[in-house]
């Protein structure tokens, strides 16, 4: 197979889709793979690497995308790069398309078979290619939060941790999942005080073990939610619904019961965030405030971060990748988590939560692999 790797041209997205590594799996496969030039230097990996691994080099986005059986990219195609996708081209990324109608009907124009990321499931349930972009947003989502809390960023002027004598700084966690829990770590790590609020009582409970108590777990229902944010000097939006859009956990009117200059971070802005007031921002002009509460919601947190994001995400798309280029989107049949994987297919939505958050009409991906 011919496989392709762009540079990312989101706005300070510095992530790469594979690496050298990587590189060298493909080729003792037999796979051709082509990086245009630059697209790893970010994350700390040179063109000279790619060509010892086995790779050409191409300085032309657009060759690669014609010549290519499969695009392995990080973040979803930007608006230039939707005019190189052609019929029959596997898409292997993260796609977020149920925030996203118009890309998701690009590709179901062009009858790219589109994999994301983020809906692959194990055999346990996990989303194996989502978890570690997910430890990481959570563990910046409250570095972030912290320096956005400063005065000088628009905050309060809070410390978390506070100092003997002094009230610490209150975080509250909206959802108990990977991005909550590393979203807990972190906060308890800056000696916060730390609540976390989820719709599992089998996760609350799980989360009170694994914290020894430490961390205050709430029933997510709205009236613990209204009141937990009341007391927050920092909000972390954590919720997540597989492949659809999040569910609006904090009204714009609820934003008047917050404390002024709060710092809300929507880590679920990717899925369309779960606060109503949000839109999508980028690490150029990463925040903005409603109502005099500060709202941190970029799309890409992990970029932030590219040696650490790289390796970790690649550690997790490879063995699917693989699994892609030897067999086509055939591979994906005998599992079913892994074809949960597939978005669009032949012109057609074949993952339900993407359909039904879109508005298009469903088809089972089985039936169109079958």
């Amino acid at each position: 197979m011919k496989i392709g790797c762009v540079k990312e041209i989101k706005v300070h997205e510095y992530r790469v889709g594979l690496t050298p590594g990587n590189v060298r799996m493909y080729t003792a496969k037999g796979h051709a793979v082509t990086i245009q030039s630059g697209a790893g230097f970010e994350a700390g990996f040179e063109d000279a690497d790619y060509i010892a691994a086995g790779a050409s080099i191409e300085n032309d986005a657009k060759k690669i995308w014609d010549n290519a059986d499969m695009i392995i990219k990080v973040k979803e195609p930007v608006d230039k790069e939707l005019g190189y996708f052609h019929e029959g081209l596997i898409l292997y990324t993260y796609l977020h398309l149920a925030s996203d109608k118009h890309l998701a009907q690009k590709l179901l124009d062009e009858k790219v078979s589109a994999v994301a990321y983020e809906t692959i499931t194990s055999k346990t349930g996990i989303l194996p290619c989502l978890k570690p972009m997910s430890e990481i947003a959570g563990r910046l989502s409250l570095q972030e939060g912290a320096k956005y809390l400063e005065r000088p960023f628009g905050g309060r002027g809070v410390l978390l941790g506070g100092v003997p004598g002094v009230e610490r700084g209150k975080v509250v966690v909206l959802g108990g999942g990977v991005v909550g829990t590393n979203a807990c770590k972190i906060a308890l790590g800056l000696g916060a005080d730390v609540t976390v609020l989820d719709l599992s009582i089998d996760r609350l409970t799980y989360l009170d073990d694994l914290f020894g108590g430490s961390v205050q777990t709430l029933y997510s229902s709205p009236e613990n939610i209204e009141l937990s944010v009341a007391k927050a000097d920092i909000v972390i939006g954590a919720v997540l619904i597989p492949g659809a859009s999040a569910p609006r956990l904090i009204t714009k009117n609820m934003l008047s019961l917050m404390k002024k200059r709060s710092v809300i971070v929507d880590v679920a802005i990717d899925q369309g965030g779960c606060i109503e007031t949000s839109h999508p921002t980028t690490h150029e002009d990463p925040t903005f405030i409603v109502d005099e509460i500060v709202h941190y919601c970029v799309a890409n947190m992990p970029g932030a971060v590219p040696k650490t994001s790289t390796m970790a995400l690649t550690n997790t798309t490879i063995s699917y990748g693989l699994q892609l280029a030897n067999k086509g989107i055939a591979a994906m049949a005998d599992d079913p988590g892994f074809l949960l994987g597939l978005n669009t297919c032949k012109g057609l939505c074949v993952n339900k939560n993407v359909a039904d958050s879109l508005g298009f009409d469903y088809i089972p991906a089985g039936n169109v692999l079958g």
